[in-house]
């Protein structure tokens, strides 16, 4: 997540698969299928995608410390994401844009079938800040979607909206990915895009719940899992207008997504709520050198994937 302009420039129960395949059968309606889609989402598995952060960490290391818009440690990672969603039969493609006058790139990955005019999105940075190696900031979101990307391939996810995952470029200097490719969209396309996931920080380690409250909808499939697990959560606000987000809801896109928190303070009160500690940050990490992988919080990760995962099945359909 970019650092706000006054910090930095630019910068910011169940339901078995029989029986989804009887209710689908049987004509069930748009809402019972809905629910029984939603419980078959999968459960991720947190190693996975704490795999996929270990290898983030390894490219950040062999490549001066970070992965940073312009660096190589960024293409590397890029090619690692692309390697593995090629691999699990998804479409990609890479646009390039220019910033800072060098080189950047989004990496924009769409799973087969789908209704082409209504298009669910889940997209992350990829990029750190040249200070770090960007676990959490943003390795955390790019493997959480990678992972549940991958979920889709495997469970051969056949949706009723087209699904798209993307990686987006340079987040760090003022969102210029993600604003590249809404600006690089014909009015036609931007209408088609149905909704905009982002997530951005999933595994701070002294971590907060929080949703995004842009769109009622979208923020109630999020909520509802959550208290489902009775997990509270409340109002994603340090992040607004920091994060890949911003572009679509100024392009008229309804936007949602997750967010456990930067360098904002936990009050007492949420301190009491999640378990963490008072008046520390929730990532003292963030923007620094220690954002390795031990600078995770593995049941932040673990809930925030799948919630991920749920999210995407659910709108999907």
């Amino acid at each position: 997540m970019k650092r706000i302009a006054s910090i930095r420039r630019g910068s910011l129960a169940a339901a078995t698969g029989a029986a989804l395949a009887a209710a689908l059968l049987s004509g069930a309606s748009g809402a019972e299928a809905t629910v029984n889609t939603k419980a078959a989402a999968p459960d991720v598995d947190v190693a996975a995608v704490k795999a996929d952060l270990g290898e983030l960490q390894s490219i950040a290391d062999a490549n001066g410390g970070n992965r940073a818009h312009g660096e190589p440690g960024y293409q590397k990672s890029l090619d690692f994401i692309k390697g593995k969603l090629d691999e699990a039969g998804f479409t990609t493609s890479v646009q390039e844009f220019t910033s800072g006058g060098k080189k950047g790139y989004n990496l924009i990955a769409d799973w087969k079938g789908g209704a082409d005019d209504k298009v669910v999105m889940a997209g992350s940075h990829l990029d750190s800040v040249e200070a770090g190696p960007g676990i959490n900031d943003n390795g955390s979101g790019s493997a959480a979607i990678l992972e549940v990307a991958l979920a889709v391939a495997k469970a051969d996810l056949q949706p009723s909206k087209h699904l798209r995952f993307a990686w987006w470029g340079d987040e760090e200097d003022g969102m210029v990915g993600s604003t590249h490719y809404v600006d690089s969209l014909a009015a036609a396309d931007k209408s088609k895009i149905d909704s905009y996931l982002n997530f951005d920080m999933l595994g701070s380690p002294n971590p907060g719940y929080f949703v995004y409250d842009d769109d009622p909808e979208l923020e109630k499939v999020f909520k509802d899992w959550y208290a489902a697990k009775d997990i509270a959560t409340e109002k994603e606000t340090e992040g607004d207008g920091r994060s890949d987000h911003a572009p679509f809801k100024d392009a008229g896109v309804r936007v949602g997504g997750l967010f456990t928190g930067a360098e904002a303070t936990m009050s007492q009160e949420q301190a009491d709520q999640w378990g963490g500690k008072a008046g520390e940050a929730f990532d003292p990490c963030y923007h620094s050198a220690c954002d390795k992988t031990s600078n995770i919080d593995d049941k932040a990760l673990d809930l925030n994937t799948d919630a991920i995962a749920n999210a995407i099945w659910t709108l999907s359909s």
